[in-house]
């Protein structure tokens, strides 16, 4: 039996909260290399957090997920914004990993 596709995708996102000073980019860059996921986090002038991800859609959507409702332990989210979500033939990042921005 043939394996079912699977797809890699790409998107932007943007989480709003309590998401600087509680280690959230440590903890969201650690789950995106569990997931195998490529991709950046960083904080911005606005109190958020942004950046965009690229993966497997499965694996993406877990990310997804995640980022809605765990982040890390001291983190509080508010919202997770999703945009510009597409299918991709191939990682436009060359790291295999998933980094922190600064």
């Amino acid at each position: 039996m043939a394996k079912p596709k699977v797809g890699l995708i790409h998107l932007d996102f943007e989480v709003f909260g309590k998401v600087q000073g509680v280690f959230f980019r440590k903890y969201t860059q650690k789950k995106g290399n569990e997931l195998g996921l490529r991709g950046w986090i960083m904080n911005t002038l606005n109190r958020t957090v942004k950046g965009q991800i690229e993966g497997e859609s499965g694996n993406i959507e877990t990310m997804k997920k995640w980022l809605q409702t765990n982040g890390s332990p001291s983190s509080r989210i508010d919202e997770a914004v999703f945009s510009c979500e597409k299918e991709i033939s191939q990682y436009s990042f060359e790291s295999k990993s998933f980094e922190i921005r600064r």
